[in-house]
């Protein structure tokens, strides 16, 4: 079978095992956050916890909730991190430095993983299980707790509750994320991940030499890094290392469950909002730009061909494993940006200008197609908001969706975490280029090496976690900056979602009339693509002008 005839099965496979989940899997979700009795291991850990679960959160409480619980996260990640040498599993490997382990905390407890180590190399056994492994999973559900909590914003009326955080949270594990996970590891170590509790082995080669060949719980920490859209690798060279990810199938199953909650999430929007064509539109957007990506991405990595040795090969194969090719590498490289989950199986800092600036992109749109656990649903309804009020002003009409008017304070609200990211990025990546010993860190000089600083400000920014990798990262200003834009990053538009939610909820429905604009039909998934694509093109052009796009043009 060819190449082409490859990517297109497997791109066909991908889209019907998605479709085939979308419905179960989001109608099972929705009847986890539609309510229901407690099961006893939960009120255990309520207890345990002195929480209140029948208590239902207005938005501020739902939020300091959330705030308070990523806080603790934080610094139970960092304090693990720095007493790695004295704790068991540690493989003898010392303390983090404080820059780096306030980096790695901050990452992985806003759903980032952004890596500045080598994972074979830095933490050991009893962090990656008990300390990573922990926030992979509560910090996926905390995105699908915020997005449960705008839903429940336009499903009722008059309060200002918005469910309950702690309920929320354990409900997501428990239910969700944790039964997912366990079946998902067992199929990746029957598909040949690596799973042990094995410190590095030293092994003799055929040529006679000595090499440390790493074991560890690897199948496990890449099951929740891909479903809960983490991220972070067991090993430096991450989805790409025969141990993460051996073969092709198993590469077309970490595709599958990195994007699999994100898919069906519009489902249980449509069914809690009581109208599955609300959900058909939304997932309809998010399917249109992942697609558009996966075959731009594509075909500038098979036909911009800028060197002899890929004049040669017929393709840009330059950092990319031979085991997946062009069509498998593009499609995990488009798939994990436009979800914030940042594993990577091919060195997207030797993609073509067009093909990297694809992937940078991907995140600009503010991960949305079909974005991370949570985060993607809750991003594209704040656009939907948006596009609803520009709409609106098309026609003279006050905007309503949903049966909820959008007024002043809700716009106010939209606008603010329309803006947050674009202004952790563009001025995070200003202050980079304009001190000495940050642009030093860029390996490589002119477009490319700003690309580099660009696109790791942007992967910050929006808790993606994956790296152009050509830059010097590992540095005091960079673990510092870049741990305080992913907190800034995740928690500054869970404030104005939250507001939003609360807003929402508060007001009396309105019925339907003539002048409502359909949100349910082709028309409005129209709309809303071309907001979403206007709004990312106005702002960042500049900065892509002057990145991948000059780099284009050598």
């Amino acid at each position: 079978m060819s190449d082409t005839a490859a990517g297109w099965l497997q791109a066909a496979v991908l889209v019907a095992a998605l479709a085939l989940s979308y419905r179960p899997l989001g109608d099972h979700l929705a009847r986890v956050l539609g309510g229901g009795p407690h099961w006893r291991v939960e009120r255990l850990l309520y207890r345990a916890a002195g929480v209140n679960e029948d208590t239902d959160q207005r938005w501020p409480v739902y939020l300091r909730s959330l705030l308070a619980f990523s806080a603790v996260s934080v610094l139970f990640l960092y304090a693990f991190l720095r007493l790695q040498d004295r704790l068991p599993l540690s493989l003898g490997r010392a303390a983090v430095p404080p820059d780096l382990a306030f980096n790695t905390a901050a990452s992985f407890a806003t759903n980032t993983d952004w890596q500045a180590y080598a994972g074979e190399t830095v933490p050991g056994h009893l962090v990656q299980m008990a300390g990573l492994a922990v926030q992979n999973f509560v910090s996926a559900a905390v995105g699908m707790a915020v997005a449960a909590a705008l839903i429940r914003g336009f499903t009722r009326k008059r309060t200002r509750c918005v469910g309950n955080f702690w309920t929320d949270l354990t409900r997501l594990v428990l239910r969700v994320l944790l039964p997912l996970a366990l079946l998902s590891a067992v199929v990746l170590v029957a598909a040949g991940v690596v799973q042990n509790l094995h410190g590095p082995l030293g092994i003799t080669t055929l040529a006679g030499g000595h090499q440390s060949l790493p074991g560890g719980p690897v199948a496990s920490q890449e099951a929740i890094k891909v479903l809960g859209t983490n991220g972070g690798g067991f090993f430096n060279a991450n989805s790409a290392h025969p141990f993460e990810n051996p073969s092709g199938l198993t590469n077309l199953i970490e595709i599958y469950l990195m994007l699999v909650i994100p898919v069906a999430l519009p489902r249980t929007f449509g069914a809690l909002a009581g109208d599955h064509r609300q959900g058909y539109v939304i997932v309809a957007v998010m399917a249109l730009l992942w697609a558009g990506s996966v075959a731009l991405t594509t075909a500038n990595e098979l036909h911009r061909v800028s060197s002899p040795a890929g004049h040669a090969a017929g393709a840009m194969l330059e950092g990319k494993e031979t085991r997946f090719g062009i069509w498998s590498s593009a499609l995990f490289a488009v798939s994990t940006t436009l979800t914030s989950c940042g594993a990577v199986n091919s060195a997207h800092d030797s993609y073509t200008p067009g093909g990297g600036g694809m992937t940078l992109f991907a995140m600009m749109l503010g991960e949305i197609a079909p974005g991370g656990a949570g985060s993607g649903l809750y991003g594209i309804l704040v656009l939907a908001v948006i596009t609803v009020f520009v709409a609106g002003l098309m026609v003279g009409r006050t905007p309503e969706y949903l049966g909820k008017k959008l007024r002043g304070q809700e716009m106010r609200y939209a606008s603010l975490y329309l803006l947050t990211t674009p202004a952790l990025v563009l001025t995070g990546t200003g202050l980079a280029m304009a001190f000495p010993g940050e642009r030093a860190a860029m390996r490589n000089p002119g477009p490319h090496g700003f690309s580099e600083v660009l696109y790791a400000l942007t992967s910050a920014a929006n808790n993606n976690g994956s790296a152009f990798a050509g830059l010097a990262a590992d540095t005091v200003w960079y673990n510092t900056v870049l741990g305080v834009v992913m907190l800034l990053g995740r928690f500054l538009p869970v404030v104005f979602v939250l507001a939003l939610a609360g807003s929402l909820a508060g007001q009396q429905p309105v019925p339907v009339t003539a002048g409502t604009l359909p949100t349910h039909r082709p028309q409005f998934a129209g709309l809303l693509t071309g907001v979403v694509l206007i709004v990312v093109a106005l702002t960042y052009f500049p900065a892509l002008a002057l990145g991948p796009l000059a780099e284009g043009l050598h």
